[in-house]
């Protein structure tokens, strides 16, 4: 079990008026993930908060004021209990154990633009960096590419070979910055992964949400992104679905990864945005505040299949 505190604070030089604001706060429950407690408090209070789900099912909170006010400050205390695989081995459809394969007729349709490339990449970096993961793994000795390992190891050189740096602009570095810098932060590494592994016709897609650092509760070794919103990358594996790696820390399957949105482009899982009128002077700033940490478990099993 984990609760989450997830605490937003704009500040301005003087009051300005305040539009209304996107709020994407709420995990998704499913299978692996059960939402227990929710609270939302806002500062100064909305004069009407209103729920809906977006084209891909994430839940999404729209707050509207009616005020003027130098300091908006948002707070979600959120608790629930969490499945992620430890040590996942993924059931794979057969046909696709291997590299490459082609998605069923079935698939396709509904997979749709999450296989195709969303970015220009007219150099074909990109393209070259994705291609090197497609070799046979000399420990299987069947001189065949598999497809988990494949994957595994684009992961593992984003976080072996990049350097993480928090970035405080807006947006995302496209694939071709990320590469070319050897750097950008949880989101920048999550789309370069989901760009190379459209390139290799896969179908990928951008997840938002938070990541559990062990360090708060006295164990690990620390993990990267935690302190903040985080971001990784969800690939659809025909049998197994849409399977989790986070290549700003080398995990698969889930563990300690808790979702929130999953879209097709970064832009569209932004954790909160919205509208203030005044002079561009009176932004003084916005600080993020993560905090999430494990709760005595109730005993509950994961739910079956």
């Amino acid at each position: 079990m984990f609760s989450i505190q997830h605490v937003t604070t704009y500040r301005y030089a003087r009051p300005v008026r305040i539009g209304s604001h996107r709020l994407m706060f709420r995990p998704r429950d499913s299978h692996d993930m059960r939402l227990l407690a929710a609270t939302l408090t806002i500062s100064p209070p909305a004069a009407s908060i209103r729920w809906l789900h977006d084209v891909f099912g994430n839940s999404v909170a729209i707050a509207a004021f009616d005020c003027e006010t130098a300091e908006l400050r948002f707070q979600s205390d959120i608790s629930l209990e969490h499945y992620g695989l430890d040590s996942p081995e993924f059931p794979i459809a057969e046909y696709a154990r291997t590299f490459p394969f082609s998605y069923s007729a079935e698939e396709i349709p509904d997979l749709g633009r999450t296989v195709e490339r969303h970015y220009s990449d007219p150099e074909h970096h990109v393209d070259e960096w994705a291609r090197q993961f497609v070799a046979p793994d000399p420990a299987a000795g069947n001189g065949l590419v598999e497809t988990q390992p494949m994957l595994e190891r684009m992961m593992h050189a984003i976080k072996r070979d990049f350097v993480y740096a928090v970035r405080a602009a807006e947006g995302t570095q496209s694939p071709a910055e990320t590469l070319a810098a050897r750097s950008g932060s949880c989101r920048d590494f999550a789309l370069l992964m989901i760009e190379a592994a459209r390139s290799l016709g896969l179908a990928a897609r951008f997840v938002s949400g938070y990541v559990y650092d062990p360090v708060v509760d006295g164990e690990g070794t620390g993990t990267t992104g935690a302190g903040s919103t985080h971001a990784w990358v969800q690939i659809y594996l025909p049998g197994a679905g849409w399977v989790e790696f986070d290549p700003t820390n080398a995990i698969v399957g889930g563990r300690n990864l808790i979702r929130v949105a999953v879209a097709r482009d970064p832009q569209q899982a932004v954790p909160l945005s919205g509208e203030w009128t005044g002079a561009p002077a009176d932004y003084l700033g916005m600080e993020v505040s993560v905090t999430v940490t494990a709760l005595a478990s109730t005993g509950a099993v994961a739910p079956s299949a």
